[in-house]
């Protein structure tokens, strides 16, 4: 860590993750510089600072956003990645000369992105921060947050270290921050949920607690999630609880669940999903957001890795490799997200009595 009165902040991506994050590093008087590409964000930015609102009195931060990182030796302890998975390895690659000898680059995304930057600047100068909460940009310079929850942060293959207990201190602001010495275990967890979660959200076109409502979707984020664990058990990955309460192992179908139309622990298993729908029932897919933008979505980083990595072991996941599909058409523009096509694919994917 250089010696200064306090770390040194970079955050690639001003989206909702971003936004929020920098606003409150800002607030804490932290010494942060904001990127991003969008030309509308950067005006807005400049013109009136970050407006945050959804935890708390909605407020303007003052601050200030730019296109491209300074690369004038200003050395940064923490490169905050908070793009979009799609952006993540080219926002590495930008801001590598502007990060310290003894920096860190810190991925936000979801999906299983370390290993991508840690290809770029080595495992050791990676940390691995997981969001248990949701946001989402309203307009240009305008964030809302849309669910409480901190992070999850670790090392690849490694235990947290002074790096990891600094970067927490700062980021309680936004957030609890849990250090874990199995990262990969809790990445796993998390990319289950989001596979379900996110797809679903991007083809059913709204918010989490307008769809889990249906028993139809909860089922298919039942199946989503229960292919994924599989997936990681052939991967020889210890799942973690989600939020410290949602055991994936225990929420993954059983054998005989996949075939009943009903039973006692199925009811079980939809009654979490609908208390998931509760608590996060503003939160939508940052997936169908991308979308919107016209920009690619991050299937191929969530189902897309539950798909390749099952081929890798022969595991059949049918729901995880149409919902992939469904959503590159829906990104062309030959689908258009509602209920009706989450209920097409649904009746496309009926396992056998």
């Amino acid at each position: 860590m250089s010696e200064r009165d306090g770390p040194k902040v970079l955050v690639m991506g001003l989206g909702g993750i971003g936004g929020v994050v920098t606003a409150h590093l800002l607030e804490q008087g932290v010494d942060v510089t904001a990127v991003s590409t969008n030309t509308a964000i950067r005006d807005a930015v400049q013109r009136g600072g970050f407006w945050i609102s959804g935890d708390g009195d909605a407020r303007m931060v003052p601050g200030l956003a730019v296109a491209e990182p300074p690369l004038d030796g200003s050395n940064f302890d923490y490169v905050l990645l908070a793009t979009q998975p799609p952006q993540v390895e080219l926002a590495a690659k930008t801001a590598m000369g502007a990060l310290a000898e003894d920096g860190n680059m810190v991925v936000f995304q979801n999906g299983l992105c370390e290993e991508r930057v840690a290809k770029l600047v080595g495992k050791e100068r990676v940390i691995g921060a997981i969001i248990a909460w949701g946001a989402s940009m309203v307009g240009p310079g305008r964030y809302q947050r849309t669910s409480a929850g901190g992070f999850t942060m670790g090392r690849i293959g490694a235990p947290t270290d002074e790096a990891c207990e600094v970067l927490a201190n700062l980021l309680e602001c936004v957030g609890p921050v849990d250090l874990t010495d199995n990262l990969r275990g809790a990445r796993w967890s998390k990319l289950a949920i989001n596979c379900a979660v996110s797809s679903l959200g991007t083809v059913g076109g709204d918010r989490l607690g307008n769809l889990l409502a249906h028993r139809f979707v909860r089922r298919m984020a039942l199946e989503v999630m229960t292919e994924a664990v599989e997936v990681a058990r052939a991967e020889q990955v210890e799942l973690v609880k989600v939020s410290g309460t949602i055991n994936l192992d225990k929420l993954a179908l059983t054998n005989n669940e996949k075939r009943a139309s009903g039973s006692a622990s199925l009811v079980r298993k939809h009654a979490l999903l609908l208390a998931v729908g509760a608590r996060y029932r503003r939160l939508r897919s940052s997936m169908l957001s991308a979308i919107e933008r016209g920009r690619k979505p991050a299937v191929d980083f969530l189902n897309g890795e539950i798909v390749s990595r099952a081929d890798r072991h022969g595991v059949d996941v049918p729901v995880n490799a149409i919902l992939q599909r469904t959503i590159h058409r829906i990104a062309d523009g030959e689908f258009r997200p509602g209920l009706e096509l989450l209920r097409r694919i649904y009746d496309e994917t009926r396992l056998p009595n």
